[in-house]
């Protein structure tokens, strides 16, 4: 066992790492909160408006836009990418054949930046150069997959391309949990009768419970952050129809120089986190306390 006085560098290292990290960014988020109740558009002004910038917020039609838009994109990719993450890394736990070449393209995506997948699916998904003319080039005239230009569905364009780049690590964590399990379970099942699906759902996914909760918040985080993907892929359109608060924030900031408003959008975009968050924090405290 190391000396507490062994240990002295590394802790007042983590400390002090620690403290600036929150630090700074409390220091970030209070300074946003400021400028939100001020008239600054490039530059900083601190002449106080009280609430007319959210006022002005809650009456931009592309702001309730981009939050809507922020559940669909949030549950639908979260949702999806966990159960397609789920049966990759049970379908890798089989002890295939060629396993390594498997986990390989299947984290190959996690590889690129979303720029390049958001480019990449947007010639796949291009009604004129991708998927649709190539299946009504062999001859099924009547086939259509316009969603990149379908105001309804171009928000769900986004979320196959999120999809597609963010499965793999959801498989690797899971994979890491399952092969982490007692095969003794599967023989214990197996002696019961159980049936492997109800084995998953009853008696492994509870016990992977830390893994998928780590997935979740990996997958959250990039939610609140989606950004370069919008861009790369529909740039928000048609119109606003892709539209997400993180590159509404940043096109207030930057195209239209109103940092006041694009402070407000910032703040109600950490208190929506906050109050998903929140029940599941309140939660988690309440069971460790018990």
């Amino acid at each position: 066992m190391l000396s507490f006085r062994a240990k002295l560098p590394a802790l007042v290292t983590i400390t002090l790492t620690t403290v600036a990290a929150i630090g700074i960014m409390l220091v970030a988020i209070s300074w946003t909160g400021v400028i939100s109740f001020t008239k600054t558009q490039l530059i900083p002004r601190y002449e106080f408006v009280g609430f007319t910038q959210y006022v002005r917020l809650f009456d931009t039609e592309r702001f309730h836009v981009a939050f809507s838009n922020l559940f669909i994109y949030g549950g639908c990719f979260i949702s999806i990418t966990l159960a397609f993450g789920f049966l990759l890394a049970i379908m890798i736990d089989q002890r295939i054949r060629a396993e390594s070449l498997f986990r390989t393209i299947f984290l190959y995506p996690l590889s690129m930046s979303f720029i390049v997948t958001g480019l990449a699916w947007q010639w796949f998904m291009n009604p004129t150069l991708g998927l649709q003319k190539f299946v009504r080039d062999l001859g099924f005239a009547d086939f259509s997959f316009d969603w990149l230009i379908n105001p309804d569905k171009a928000i769900y364009a986004i979320v196959i391309a999120a999809v597609w780049q963010s499965s793999g690590l959801v498989m690797a964590i899971l994979l890491a949990g399952l092969r982490g399990i007692d095969r003794d379970i599967w023989k214990a099942t197996a002696i019961d009768g159980i049936p492997a699906w109800r084995t998953y759902l009853s008696i492994v996914l509870p016990m992977l419970r830390p893994m998928v909760m780590t997935c979740v918040v990996l997958l959250a985080m990039a939610v609140v952050k989606a950004y370069d993907l919008v861009v790369a892929l529909t740039r928000g359109g048609p119109g606003n129809a892709s539209d997400l608060p993180a590159k509404f924030v940043i096109d207030l900031t930057f195209e239209r120089a109103n940092i006041g408003m694009a402070s407000a959008a910032a703040v109600m975009l950490l208190m929506t986190t906050i109050a998903v968050v929140a029940p599941y924090v309140a939660y988690s405290f309440h069971k460790l306390r018990r």
